[in-house]
């Protein structure tokens, strides 16, 4: 597990020596042939230190204890703060939805900036590979994304030794050139990075959002936290990863105070000419499996948003019989791409990508900072007091990170501000125009109660074998029943108004997974429950979980489901663009009886007009 986690949990982080010192020093001000040597001292020790409270701190010793069952990431947590208010929240939902939108706007640069900064050591071997790092980085990216229909557990197999490979060679790399020049150690002392940020003002907080690069990726220590568990990811960050970042860093400071103009690209040229090749070609391996697990990443992150109804329904395709986990979403995938391909061309190379980097890393660690705050306080029963004096500081820090990365919002810091906006747009759209819909079909919806009392008196026809009605108000008749006694005359021997209804937690056990009321002699109420992580397939949950009085058979049972036509009004409660964009949404979202798994030879579809 401790090899899993080095070889998916880090490959993000582990990368980030490629380009963050660099960026770092040019941010301060520093140029290749010009390097001043407390610029080195102050940045390297800012960039130790943010390793540590932010990484160590933060997030191995203080986020990997706030799981939930097990699960960590932005949703999970989000789930977590609400259920320790006991009710969901609007502001926290908002908090949640941003965090969640900000993670794709980091899903998109980290696979353009990583392979950019791999594959522009070949620079470096000649420069006649120059004219071809933009289509050599377009290749890989589209034969990454090309892949994962395929599935990653072929490939992860080796993400674990090729990353160990990648952290022991910058170790040795930085360790050579620290030997010979030991005063770069200094740099471990703190009061190289207050002095720095003190004598430096704006230039200082200017730097201090490239330092930021430095710590990209560890939102994946708790977003993995499910894969891994909490005690292989803390060991492999103690016992590996972060010594080797530290000696790799240290090192490339020690290398441009012996030589100012291997600022140009400090990381490759800490090692010999004849090794430069093997070390871009595993370079280009790290940054790929890095990608990969952002990309993973995404993946898992839509499901959730899916579950907790964010978001409308996308295909979800399964990849492994083994590990339910690794899915693969088509819709997800060729977006990602397609954003990806355009961010490589418009921005041409790693530097430039730079600033529009940490805004959607650092945006993102401070949504998790906050909601952590409610976990602490309500969860965890800490005092008010106890909980800001633990989470405020790394909030503080976070929004210092934040606002020195929002200074170069015009150099590209757009960027994932204007990805996260657009996801935004697309969760609240969904979320209001839901809650309007819920607000239509119960001004339109008959109360279960008096259908049934109407069937007492009429009954109809009677049909052999049973009905299960899929409706989200389980106390009103669902549409599909009315418009099938309104159209066949006709009821079938057993009918169940099934709810599939999704908790805040990651898993529900097969004994909590239904909640069956009997009715009458014809017709159960059934809340089917799933966890967040989970994907519900109502005919496995229906044959594991049996309801008294009825045996689930899939031969004998039709599954009736509506399907709305949605149509602006003139005059909704929604503004004519944000409705026309919900239909959009609702009509290109998957079917129901595909995301629930549910045999399409046993459902009938119902449709009905709704005007919004």
């Amino acid at each position: 597990m401790t090899l899993g986690a080095i070889g998916v949990v880090y490959g993000d982080i582990g990368t980030s020596p490629l380009y963050a010192f660099r960026e770092a020093m040019l941010a301060a001000g520093s140029t290749a042939g010009a390097v001043q040597a407390a610029h080195v001292l102050g940045l390297l020790s800012l960039i130790l230190w943010a390793l540590m409270i932010i990484v160590t701190v933060k997030y191995v010793l203080i986020l990997l204890r706030a799981d939930n069952q097990g699960e960590g990431g932005t949703l999970s947590l989000l789930a977590l703060a609400q259920r320790a208010l006991g009710r969901p929240t609007p502001g926290l939902l908002v908090i949640g939805a941003i965090g969640a939108a900000l993670f794709f706007g980091d899903a998109l640069i980290t696979p353009a900036i990583s392979v950019l900064s791999a594959v522009e050591g070949l620079k470096l071997v000649t420069s006649q590979f120059e004219p071809y790092i933009v289509p050599i980085t377009i290749g890989i990216i589209i034969a990454l994304f090309l892949v994962q229909s395929r599935g990653t557990a072929a490939v992860a197999a080796w993400f674990g030794p090729i990353v160990i490979v990648w952290f022991i060679v910058m170790a040795i790399g930085g360790a050579l050139h620290i030997a010979a020049n030991p005063g770069v150690l200094l740099a471990i002392n703190p009061l190289y990075a207050v002095g720095f940020l003190a004598e430096h003002g704006l230039i200082g907080l200017i730097a201090l959002g490239a330092v930021f690069l430095a710590v990209t990726g560890a939102e994946a220590l708790y977003a993995d936290l499910g894969h891994f568990g909490r005690g292989p990811i803390q060991t492999a960050w103690v016992a590996m990863v972060f010594p080797a970042l530290s000696i790799n860093y240290l090192g490339q400071g020690a290398l441009v105070l012996a030589d100012p103009g291997a600022l140009e690209n400090p990381f490759f040229l800490l090692y010999p000419d004849w090794a430069l090749l093997p070390v871009v070609a595993l370079a280009t391996a790290a940054t790929i499996i890095a990608s990969q697990a952002v990309i993973t990443g995404a993946y898992s992150l839509t499901r959730q948003a899916i579950q907790l109804r964010l978001i409308a329904r996308m295909q979800i395709l399964h990849t492994s019989e083994a590990h339910a986990g690794q899915i693969y979403m088509p819709a997800v995938n060729t977006l990602l791409m397609v954003g990806v391909l355009i961010l490589v061309v418009a921005f041409g190379s790693s530097s430039k990508l730079a600033s529009a980097y940490g805004i959607a890393v650092t945006g993102t660690m401070v949504v998790t900072a906050m909601l952590a705050l409610v976990v602490v306080w309500r969860l965890w029963r800490w005092p008010l007091w106890a909980a800001v004096a633990l989470i405020v500081p790394f909030l503080l820090i976070d929004l210092v990170f934040l606002g020195a990365n929002l200074m170069k919002f015009l150099e590209g810091g757009y960027v994932p501000l204007l990805i996260a906006g657009g996801v935004g747009i697309i969760m609240w759209t969904w979320i209001r125009g839901s809650a309007v819909l819920r607000v239509v079909d119960a001004q339109t919806e008959t109360p279960l109660p008096d259908v049934l009392r109407a069937l007492e008196r009429s009954q109809p026809a009677t049909i052999a074998g049973t009905a299960i009605y899929l409706t989200a108000n389980p106390g009103f008749a669902p549409v599909s029943l009315m418009h099938s006694l309104k159209h066949f005359k006709s009821l079938h021997e057993r009918n169940i108004v099934l709810t599939v209804v999704t908790a805040d937690v990651p898993r529900v056990d097969d004994r909590d997974r239904v909640r069956a009321e009997r009715i009458n002699a014809r017709f159960w109420r059934v809340t089917m429950t799933f966890g967040f992580m989970e994907e519900p397939n109502l005919p496995a949950a229906l044959e594991a979980c049996p309801i008294d009085g009825w045996t689930f058979d899939i031969m004998t049972t039709s599954f009736l489901v509506s399907r709305r036509s949605l149509k602006p009004a003139a005059r909704g409660a929604l503004p004519a663009w944000q409705s026309r964009l919900f239909i959009f949404l609702a009509r290109n979202a998957a079917d129901a009886s595909a995301y629930f798994h549910i045999p399409a030879g046993r459902v009938v579809e119902i449709g009905s007009q709704v005007t919004l």
